[in-house]
């Protein structure tokens, strides 16, 4: 019998569930794609364009020709509600039944949960977004033709620290290269209780090499910090102070797709989805979650509780598991369980001119073995895979 896939969100994961489910079924079966945005952007290079580093059109490929050539069915239409009973998708476009659904809706900012936060209605910009990266240009460039202080911080609730930390570390070395150091005093504000935790326990002696580019770069750094609110005097701190401003740039809490979130039965109140080792819904074994819409518990949860963050990397590890137990479970094989812990890490940390190399058998603690380089080689690093990314997945190859 002829089953129908679908999938909601064209990031990393839905990408990657919906090539390698063609691979796996070929056309026996009917994938779907549905998405609001017809556009894949290269996530891990928006650290680079609010400072002119990057083009919309360098770091991103139309999608429908590419999931088209592969026999995937691409629909953009903004998905409204999830009947999970019914086993339907309400879109903007109409409802779409399903057999198995995958859940790849990854995050969306929640600019509301810190007053005065954002670029919409308040008062710092953002990089979560594409779109949101490119209006940073306007207030990165406004700071260099008038010097003053920065800030750069994660709010509670977010889970991006990895990219926090990167941003802050290229903004200090775009200050550096133009020889604005001490006209920008940058201050860095996280709910991480170190530097180099990452949310994910920290990484070896990462924490050691982060610190130690802050202090070459002169970044003043507050952890185990909240930012309570943002106003135009400043950024508003719970420990009592207050960061005055000319450049800030604040990454807000996450919470999941809002038909996500609206699924109590499958989804935590921030409206990530709870999976089992095979990433299916608790109670729904037809419903699979993937790449960030994943809810795992942080390692340091009275800290940070929030979910922990996702690479690109680690979300295509999860996307390839659903697609193949998908593929099993119509096909009657067994199929394979990895639990997000246990997948391995591989991050490169860039900070302008040098970096970080991570690599690790588990993403998770506790770990058997955990690399990391450090030095100039990690900024290529990143360039290369980015260039060979985008190069590979403009071509249907994953």
């Amino acid at each position: 019998m002829r089953r129908r896939i679908v999938i909601l969100g064209s990031s990393f994961a839905g990408m990657t569930a919906a090539l390698e489910l063609k691979h796996h079924i070929g056309d026996r079966h009917d994938v779907i794609v549905l998405s609001r945005s017809d556009e894949f952007v290269f996530l891990p290079s928006l650290i680079w364009v609010p400072f002119g580093l990057r083009t919309r059109e360098e770091i991103t490929f139309l999608l429908p020709p590419v999931l088209e050539r592969r026999g995937v069915v691409f629909h953009r239409a903004e998905v409204t509600s999830i009947d999970l009973a019914g086993r339907g998708v309400v879109t903007t476009e109409g409802r779409f039944e399903y057999d198995y659904l995958v859940l790849a809706t990854g995050p969306r900012g929640h600019y509301d949960g810190v007053p005065g936060l954002g670029p919409h209605r308040g008062h710092t910009c953002s990089f979560l977004t594409l779109d949101e990266a490119l209006a940073a240009q306007e207030d990165f460039f406004a700071l260099i033709e008038s010097p003053g202080p920065a800030v750069v911080g994660i709010a509670p609730g977010s889970s991006c620290f990895p990219f926090a930390c990167e941003f802050v570390l290229n903004l200090a070395h775009q200050l550096e290269r133009r020889h604005l150091t001490d006209a920008v005093p940058l201050t860095y504000v996280t709910p991480e209780p170190y530097l180099g935790h990452f949310g994910i326990g920290g990484f070896g002696r990462a924490g050691e090499r982060v610190a130690e580019m802050f202090a070459r770069l002169k970044i003043r750094a507050l952890v185990d910090t909240a930012i309570t609110q943002v106003t135009p005097d400043g950024v508003h701190l719970d420990d009592g102070q207050t960061l005055p401003f000319r450049f800030g740039a604040v990454l807000p809490p996450l919470r999941g797709a809002r038909p996500v979130q609206a699924l109590d039965a499958i989804a935590t109140p921030s409206g990530f989805v709870r999976v089992d080792p095979l990433y299916r819904a608790n109670g729904y074994p037809e419903v699979y979650a993937c790449g960030a819409a994943v809810y795992l518990d942080p390692p340091d949860a009275p800290r940070l509780p929030c979910a922990v963050p996702r690479t690109g990397y680690v979300s295509e590890e999860m996307a390839r598991v659903v697609a193949y137990n998908i593929a099993a479970d119509i096909e009657g094989r067994r199929p394979v369980a990895l639990p997000a812990a246990s997948i391995d890490a591989k991050y490169v940390l860039d900070a302008g001119n040098t970096g970080m190399i991570m690599t690790s058998d588990h993403f998770l603690e506790p770990r058997d073995h955990a690399w990391l380089i450090p030095g100039p080689e990690a900024h290529w690093a990143k360039v290369a895979h980015e260039k060979y990314f985008l190069a590979t997945r403009r071509h249907g190859m994953v």
